[in-house]
């Protein structure tokens, strides 16, 4: 561990609950289910290692699409999750943002999310950012949107426009950018997940689902990184 170079922001994109439960012949629905405790394993792991960040992609824009009693049982999943991580918060002072548009989810679990981030937001634990709700793009036409009202109100002229413009109008506003993508269950894509913010990470895909994930898992995604030459366009980093 002592050798490792730790990432400041880490980004998961939890992939292979289904596939995992069904290998077990068990429903989808237990996958996630085991997924979402495998979701506070990997919290707590990584900020004993030294990670500050940590961003998960739990439900994108498109998981709409899957059977309703799937998104059905995942929103009673998610329900369940944000009372859990009130309490894990509370006790390992960790700091919970939620990103995506949160406009469409159920008001009960618009108010919970509203509760559990102003209860954590002064917590000096990990900062860990869940993305429900969310899609790389949506994210930027929202954020587009934002700055043409600004434009069209005469408190920002056109010209003035630039990346910090952009990125303080995203989500991830006042996040750092991920340094490391970790991808599990063998997929080589980033499925719309942070577009924007991933210009320079690097990715690191497994074939472990993610119920299956674990800290030694992790150490093994960050190993790699640490052997990584970091390079932005023709400056290498540090």
């Amino acid at each position: 561990m002592d050798n490792l170079k730790i990432p400041q922001h880490v980004a998961i994109i939890l992939d292979g609950n289904g596939r995992w439960a069904k290998a077990k012949g068990k429903p989808r629905n237990f996958g996630h289910v085991q997924g979402a405790k495998t979701v506070e394993v990997i919290c707590e792991e990584a900020y004993k290692m030294g990670i500050q960040y940590l961003t998960v992609y739990a439900f994108s824009t498109e998981n709409w699409n899957r059977p309703a009693d799937e998104v059905d049982a995942l929103m009673t999943l998610l329900r369940n999750y944000m009372k859990n991580c009130l309490k894990t918060a509370e006790k390992n002072r960790m700091c919970v943002r939620v990103l995506g548009d949160k406009s469409r989810l159920d008001e009960d679990i618009q108010q919970r999310i509203a509760e559990l981030e102003e209860a954590t937001a002064n917590n000096d634990g990990l900062h860990f950012q869940i993305a429900i709700n969310y899609g790389g793009r949506d994210e930027i036409r929202r954020a587009v949107s934002q700055i043409a009202q600004k434009v069209a109100d005469g408190e920002l002229s056109a010209q003035d426009i630039s990346e910090e413009t952009i990125a303080d109008a995203l989500d991830t506003r006042g996040i750092p950018e991920p340094d490391l993508l970790i991808r599990t269950c063998n997929e080589l894509r980033i499925s719309n997940f942070l577009l924007w913010q991933l210009a320079y990470t690097e990715f690191y895909f497994t074939e472990v689902p993610w119920p299956d994930y674990s800290k030694e898992e992790l150490v093994k995604a960050i190993k790699a990184y640490t052997q990584r030459d970091r390079r932005y366009g023709l400056i290498k980093e540090g």
